[in-house]
């Protein structure tokens, strides 16, 4: 589902109906359209590695337990919600997955800076001509 490397098993994520909040009228009031997507990191099926980055994220949805609680609303019907809930599940387990290069610093070249100050100098001359002339 998630990855050809990292696939989430649908049975290990909880996925319960509850009322919307929110602007609806009456409808929001008697249906259950919102999803409750919870999704136990240290108990999944991940490789460790994946949880453990996991695990190190700063997101709100992600509760000291370690269970990431979804609340998927966007729709106004359950099933729309419940794939929203399980895309985005699936969007963040794809983020971390991602493993990102390490910038290498680099320093401008000389000419690169020559031609960088030449520029910077033509373009004050310019602005300094545009001042008030004087008698």
């Amino acid at each position: 589902m998630v990855n050809a490397r990292h696939k989430v098993n649908l049975a290990e994520v909880q996925i319960s109906a509850v009322r919307a909040q929110g602007a609806g009228g009456q409808n929001v009031n008697k249906v259950s359209s919102a999803i409750h997507l919870r999704f136990d990191i240290k108990n999944s099926s991940l490789p460790e590695e994946v949880k453990y980055r996991l695990l190190q994220l700063r997101d709100q949805r992600i509760s000291t337990d370690g269970i990431i609680v979804i609340k998927a609303q966007r729709f106004r019907t359950q099933e729309k919600n419940r794939a929203d809930g399980l895309e985005r599940l699936q969007q963040l387990i794809e983020d971390v997955s991602k493993v990102h290069k390490r910038r290498i610093a680099t320093k401008p070249s000389r000419g690169a800076k020559e031609r960088r100050l030449k520029s910077k100098n033509r373009r004050s001359q310019v602005k300094a001509m545009r001042g008030k002339v004087s008698d």
